[in-house]
C-alpha cells in the first residue's frame, strides 16, 4: 500500500486524536461520541495511509514509496 500521509499531516492527526479522545469520557449526552472521531485519525496517522486521500488522489508525503 502506498503511503499518502506526510509527517506534518501525521503529527497533526496524532495531536488531534489525543485532544479529542478524552471528550468521550468528559462530556455527557450524545455529544460525547465525538470522541470516537479520534480513532480514525489515530489509525490513519499510524498506518500513514488515508482512504479519503486515496480516493481523491491526494498525498501529503514528500517522498513517494
Amino acid at each position: 500500500m502506498k503511503r499518502n500521509v506526510g509527517e506534518k499531516d501525521r503529527t497533526i492527526r496524532i495531536i488531534l486524536s489525543i485532544l479529542v479522545f478524552p471528550l468521550l469520557f468528559i462530556i455527557s449526552g450524545p455529544a460525547k461520541w465525538v470522541g470516537l472521531a479520534s480513532l480514525p485519525l489515530l489509525g490513519t496517522a499510524l498506518a500513514r495511509r488515508c482512504g479519503a486521500y486515496a480516493v481523491l488522489g491526494k498525498s501529503t508525503c514528500t517522498i513517494e514509496d
